[in-house]
């Protein structure tokens, strides 16, 4: 499965302004998602070189806290919808089916991301609230149910946040386990971009349509919840397993390979 991608451009179209914003790094965005097995990504994160030199792909945590520091939500997400994901990603609405999306940051910090709630901030009785990196909050409740619970959940979920001062918060991404998916950064990216589709799974706060184009007043919502078309999970059997390492120690057939 191909579901995330991280990549680095340039913004020279116009130095002149004042106030950056991606430009050029969204044509580079659709080169990438038009291009061989990068076609098959459902998320792209992009940033601009000139804002941070050193700059780093494979520093996944640092990459995304840089994206969702310089971004407007109301602007910088670009979504591609009705088209082809991974065949093997299980996530959209059929064989080959789903949607693609675009973060794109270019340009001055837009907020401070916070590593605590905000003052005054609760969950009701049930929720599990962590933060995996500073700005993404992991929060864990009910099960999905279908889509028509689930907007009724984000309804209610947008008004209790409502109110509070979340310019520290960028992403909340609702799963089935919060303590397993704030783990780690390779737990975040693995649970928060297989287990969702764009075009589906992304709510926002504030969130609205103008001129065709999704935007919120943030943070960014993920339903990266287990939904019943996904594929069960390839759990390791330890009996099987036992069986097959007696090849691998010394003097099995397999101990040298």
């Amino acid at each position: 499965v191909h579901p995330l991608l991280f990549a680095i451009g340039s913004e020279r179209y116009t130095p002149f302004l004042n106030e950056r914003r991606p430009q050029e790094i969204l044509t580079i965005a659709n080169h990438i998602l038009g291009k061989n097995q990068l076609s098959l990504a459902k998320y792209l994160f992009i940033a601009a070189r000139e804002d941070d030199e050193s700059l780093d792909t494979h520093d996944l945590s640092a990459f995304m806290q840089h994206v969702l520091s310089r971004m407007d939500f109301g602007r910088d997400l670009h979504f591609h919808t009705q088209t082809t994901i991974d065949t093997l990603d299980y996530s959209g609405e059929g064989l080959n089916s789903g949607s693609k999306v675009v973060f794109a940051a270019a340009g001055n910090v837009k907020r401070l991301l916070a590593e605590h709630l905000p003052e005054g901030l609760t969950f009701p009785l049930g929720f599990i609230a962590k933060f995996a990196i500073p700005g993404v909050l992991i929060l864990s409740g009910e099960s999905y149910q279908n889509a028509e619970k689930t907007e009724q959940e984000i309804q209610s979920l947008n008004a209790h946040l409502l109110g509070h001062n979340l310019n520290g918060l960028a992403m909340i991404v609702l799963c089935d386990d919060a303590g397993f998916t704030a783990e780690n950064i390779n737990n975040l990216v693995w649970i928060a971009f297989t287990r969702s589709n764009p075009a589906t799974d992304i709510h926002g706060v504030g969130a609205f349509t103008k001129d065709k184009h999704w935007g919120c007043s943030g943070p960014i919502i993920i339903d990266a919840r287990k939904k019943p078309h996904h594929a069960p999970e390839l759990i390791k059997d330890q009996e099987v397993e036992s069986k097959i390492e007696r090849f691998f120690v010394e003097g099995g057939v397999l101990h040298t390979v």
